[in-house]
């Protein structure tokens, strides 16, 4: 049942947004009593699922899930049906209507994807409220692996800043140093700035390595498992751990490690309890787990919203997804870090989608595509939205529309364009498959 949970939670949010990004084109189409042939959820190559017309429109529902269109008279789009232009224009026609009129219709569907997000992600706050770990609420500095240490942070640093912007929330800091250009840290009390290179950007990219930061905590024992190892050898709740072996091991990260390298071995514990020092012994079992959990810093805040200061804080956060959606492109075009094969297709997408279902996962991917919907099609790259209002731009300041062969045309290499990206972006959804069996 996950996979089906997976495919219906990736169609359901694809089709809400498709339906809305082309009611946004279809609605101020019919404002301006712009003609609308077909309105299609998904793509009717040759032939479609569904489909039935009322009044003028024929609505209706592709095999193609790969978006979805609003077919109005009058117009040059992906349908290439050019028979219409031929004649004389229409007063119900696109390309009748005046140039502001054509203009906002084609930023009908952006709008539309702008502001579901920034209703989304308003509710969600009002509802839920703003829970992070503020970047500056961090006692014993981060915890980096490896992969980490590639980009040049240490374990025990302290941010202080991205790009010379003091991060709020630790969770966003991940992102935030992939698609930064300098990070600012505290290390030894001293105040350290370095690049971030395209070489530790693509080891983390590569390696899925997306948890290679995380804050570090204290050896501090929450609770322990009845008739455990660590049970048996006298370790209680509240207990500081504060050596192994004679080996400091004050941080849980320390002492983890020391734990999986002492399998089947004695080892010598040193823990603090009630401000006295305890020794105690255990043998560490083969699988590395003697039965302890951390007691985690309670280092998560709540900001909480009435509903008129969840409007802004919704729309702000709509612009930080925005904005770093537009910086991933500047990764993705760094040919060093190799981030276009990380590009994810329907299949990665997929993927993304939690086995079973999640309500607070589906509104936030649902607000994030949204925006992600919005940016793209307003790339000016014709057959996208964006190409269309950047002919619309031209003839507007020029005062005179571009030819039906040079829409023509535009379209022809717009859909070359779009079809080669797919091809990529599909091709590395197939690659990653066959990495798994091979």
């Amino acid at each position: 049942m996950g996979v089906v949970t997976q495919i219906l939670t990736f169609i359901l949010i694809i089709s809400i947004l498709v339906i809305l990004h082309e009611l946004g084109h279809f609605l101020p189409a019919k404002y301006f009593k712009v003609k609308v042939e077909k309105f299609y959820l998904f793509f009717d190559v040759k032939f479609s699922l569904f489909k039935k017309k009322i009044g003028d429109t024929e609505y209706g529902i592709g095999w193609l899930p790969l978006g979805g269109y609003v077919k109005m008279a009058g117009m040059i789009d992906e349908s290439m049906d050019t028979e219409q232009m031929e004649k004389e224009p229409q007063p119900w026609e696109f390309r009748s209507k005046p140039a502001w009129q054509r203009l906002i219709i084609m930023l009908g569907g952006v709008t539309v994807n702008f502001f579901l997000a920034w209703i989304i992600y308003t509710m969600l706050i009002v509802t839920n409220g703003d829970s992070y770990i503020p970047a500056d609420n961090l006692k014993y500095g981060i915890l980096v692996d490896s992969i980490g240490e590639g980009i040049g942070l240490k374990t025990g640093d302290k941010i202080l800043s991205i790009d010379g912007v003091k991060s709020k929330k630790f969770t966003d800091a991940t992102l935030d140093i992939l698609l930064g250009d300098e990070i600012t840290v505290e290390r030894d009390g001293q105040k350290v700035t370095f690049p971030v290179p395209d070489e530790g950007i693509k080891q983390v990219l590569s390696t899925q390595g997306k948890n290679f930061l995380r804050y570090r905590q204290k050896s501090l024992i929450d609770s322990v498992v009845p008739n455990s190892i660590a049970a048996k050898a006298g370790i209680v709740s509240g207990d500081q751990i504060i050596s192994i072996n004679n080996t400091p091991s004050e941080y849980w990260n320390d002492f983890t490690t020391a734990i999986r390298s002492s399998k089947g071995k004695s080892i010598a514990l040193a823990v603090n309890r009630d401000d006295r020092i305890e020794n105690l012994n255990l043998v560490v079992p083969e699988e590395g787990i003697i039965g302890v959990y951390l007691n985690a810093d309670d280092l998560i805040v709540t900001d909480e919203y009435s509903f008129l200061a969840a409007i802004p804080a919704g729309f702000n956060e709509t612009i930080n997804v925005l904005t770093k959606q537009i910086k991933q492109f500047k990764i993705i075009f760094k040919p060093k870090t190799e981030a276009y094969k990380s590009v994810k297709g329907p299949i990665g997408i997929v993927e993304m989608m939690p086995p079973q279902w999640n309500w607070m996962f589906f509104w936030n991917f649902m607000a994030m595509f949204s925006v992600w919907l919005a940016f793209v099609n307003l790339l000016p790259i014709p057959a996208l939205d964006g190409g269309h209002v950047m002919f619309l731009l031209y003839e507007m300041i020029s005062g005179r529309a571009p030819s039906e062969k040079t829409l023509e045309r535009g379209q022809i290499i717009g859909f070359v364009i779009i079809m080669g990206l797919m091809a990529v972006i599909f091709g590395n959804d197939i690659w990653n498959i066959i990495k798994r069996f091979f």
